[in-house]
């Protein structure tokens, strides 16, 4: 089950592209797209972003409750995500091995990676109160939005 239906999509990636047209900073874009997707998709209580700093995830913009700002590579699923620079569905977060729990209300999670000039820049992170909101129709679409943070 995707957290939005096709169409629905297709509309959010416009506006994210209308979000961030003519800005550069990445902060105001992050902010703006979490709250876009926070406030878009079904059943998300976790939209944000972390970043690659020192060889590790630290937390940026994001909407939801407070979050870790730590996450090292190959931890949980964010960290899992930049470690293999992959798309990490997880349909129940308590069957991975490895999850960090910083909401006891999230059940399922999809981070997609966000990439700058080919290189890995951090990842987009969300999560859901309902087992398994996400799925390749979320992949494919929350990609496009995460390309409009530098590609524009």
């Amino acid at each position: 089950m995707s957290a939005i239906a096709k169409s629905d999509y297709e509309l959010l990636v416009k506006q994210a592209y209308a979000l961030v047209e003519g800005e550069d900073d990445w902060i105001a874009n992050t902010a703006n797209l979490s709250a876009l997707l926070f406030n878009s998709l079904n059943n998300v209580n976790f939209a944000g972003v972390y970043r690659v700093k020192n060889n590790e995830l630290i937390l940026g913009p994001f909407q939801g409750k407070p979050a870790c700002v730590h996450i090292s590579f190959g931890k949980g699923v964010c960290g899992t995500a930049a470690k293999t620079e992959k798309t990490q569905i997880v349909k129940d977060v308590h069957r991975f091995a490895g999850h960090i729990a910083c909401d006891s209300d999230s059940k399922s999670e999809i981070v997609v990676p966000i990439f700058k000039e080919n290189k890995l820049w951090g990842v987009f992170d969300f999560d859901s109160t309902v087992l398994n909101n996400f799925d390749e129709i979320d992949n494919h679409y929350l990609t496009q939005v995460s390309e409009t943070i530098f590609n524009h």
